[in-house]
């Protein structure tokens, strides 16, 4: 059977909203990562000073989901229902039940919470349970050490590096680590994310 292609959704959990992006999430967005240098370290723009520059950035995203490259979502963190970052999904094929999880950036207000955990449960849970993707990949900077392992810790495989794959805001060229999760892994994989979940 064919997967479904992901489309605008809003999905709850115990802790994090995910709700589509918008232009109205631009405010506790900025008010949360502002021009913070260690969130937009690895993120393929240079970090916004102002408000209007971070619109900027949002709103070439919008321009992806209008373009049906891309669905972004706002994170809302629940016990101060404030935007706390963006997630979403990319690259993805009904065909070749295959979808990438992306463009991921949070505040640091919310490192090392449950924000992220939550986040990533709930778009796999959707993209393997709802959607029937097959397979959900992730890639990052190959020196994002931080993203490399918290990729790991959801149960994703490394597949290798793609060398030169893109160019950095600064002008030098990043090597890309690629990880994925396939259906088969992810009954287990889920089992792990919800019990650390319970621990807090």
């Amino acid at each position: 059977m064919t997967a479904k292609l992901p489309a605008p959704v809003t999905l709850t959990g115990r802790h994090v909203r995910l709700e589509p992006l918008g232009r109205h999430h631009l405010p506790e967005l900025f008010a949360g990562v502002g021009a913070d240098p260690e969130v937009w370290r690895w993120i393929p723009f240079s970090a916004p000073t102002t408000e209007e520059e971070l619109g900027a950035i949002l709103d070439i995203r919008l321009a992806e989901v209008a373009a049906g490259r891309a669905v972004k979502f706002a994170v809302i963190d629940l016990p101060s229902g404030r935007a706390v970052g963006i997630t979403g999904y990319y690259a993805f094929s009904a065909v070749d039940e295959l979808v990438e999880i992306g463009g991921t950036w949070h505040a640091r207000s919310v490192w090392r919470t449950a924000v992220n955990t939550e986040s990533k449960l709930l778009l796999l849970t959707h993209a393997f349970e709802e959607l029937g993707m097959g397979r959900v990949f992730w890639k990052t900077d190959a020196l994002n050490e931080r993203s490399r392992s918290a990729i790991l810790r959801l149960g994703a495989a490394f597949e290798g590096v793609h060398r030169r794959e893109r160019r950095r805001p600064d002008g030098s060229w990043r090597d890309s680590a690629y990880y994925s999760l396939l259906a088969e892994e992810w009954p287990a994989a889920k089992s792990r994310l919800v019990e650390r979940l319970a621990r807090g």
